[in-house]
């Protein structure tokens, strides 16, 4: 087996039938399998994914108890395949399927174990546009990532890094994050990007927070270090307004330099509480995601 398709699903009903036979067509060259991971989908895609997992016989498809999430859906796609590459690709139909042959070609080319796709002209919303500079800003202050490299969900990632990813059990994956832990050869290739077929993109404003979120107390110890820079900057402060105070200086000003201390005790304790509460999750065994029942279609 070549090649492994990774496809998270939601909200996808009326683009995933379209997007699974442009894969046959475009791929008809490969042996290549495609896993289909429903994310706990309001609409219909339960039962259009299971009808594909009938009608082909190269489609694992996998249905989540609930919405995880796309990354946790991810994880579970990539616990389920088989391919010496494994290509993610979302199932808004924004990313042509005939462009994972560049991916292919660019891998077996440069032996790159990661591929990234970048876009010249990207047809996404301009709140998602903007949430994705600021995300691509964070990863490359606390990630490590490439100055110039552009995080996309469209990748290729080859089976040996795959295995490694899969590694990871907790209930918050990133898998951009998990990447640049493992290796810094990463490749990219210019890819075009379509307009959206059906509906409107899932990335809200809450998802961008929660990945936020995720990049900053997942996979970084940088808040940690702010914590106890701050601390001994305002050790040092509070000398200052204390030797002022004694000089009357600052005594009329003593009510807002209370707040301001207690603001950033409070801050720091949120800080705190965000790594502990992760931490508490992750060692009670949070589930990264909830198999609901699975179809395996080709012969094991």
């Amino acid at each position: 087996m070549l090649l492994s398709v990774v496809i998270p699903v939601y909200r996808g009903a009326k683009t995933i039938g379209k997007l699974v036979e442009k894969l046959h067509e475009e791929l008809n060259q490969y042996s290549f399998e495609i896993v289909l991971v429903n994310d706990g989908s309001p609409d219909d895609s339960e039962q259009v994914c299971l009808a594909l997992s009938k009608k082909y016989k190269n489609i694992t498809f996998v249905s989540l108890r609930k919405n995880f999430g796309e990354f946790n859906a991810v994880m579970c796609g990539l616990n389920h395949v088989r391919g010496d590459y494994a290509v993610m690709i979302d199932d808004d139909f924004q990313n042509p399927p005939s462009e994972i042959i560049k991916l292919l070609k660019e891998a077996e080319k440069t032996g790159h174990e990661v591929i990234y796709t970048y876009y010249s002209d990207k047809k996404h919303s301009i709140f998602r546009n903007f949430g994705s500079w600021l995300v691509n800003q964070l990863a490359t202050r606390l990630l490590n990532k490439p100055k110039g490299l552009y995080l996309s969900s469209f990748k290729l990632i080859s089976k040996e890094i795959v295995n490694e990813i899969c590694h990871y059990k907790g209930p918050f994956p990133y898998i951009d994050g998990i990447i640049f832990s493992l290796v810094s050869n990463v490749g990219s290739v210019h890819v075009e990007h379509s307009e959206r077929e059906e509906g409107r993109s899932n990335y809200t404003f809450s998802k961008l927070s929660v990945l936020f979120l995720t990049i900053i107390f997942g996979y970084s110890i940088l808040p940690a270090r702010f914590i106890l820079l701050s601390g001994f900057f305002l050790i040092l402060l509070s000398l200052l307004l204390f030797g002022l105070d004694i000089w009357g200086v600052m005594s009329q000003y003593s009510i807002t330099v209370f707040m301001f201390f207690g603001g950033v005790q409070l801050m720091s304790l949120g800080i705190i509480g965000e790594y502990m509460g992760r931490m508490f999750l992750t060692q009670n065994n949070y589930p990264q995601y909830s198999v609901k029942y699975k179809v395996i279609s080709h012969a094991e």
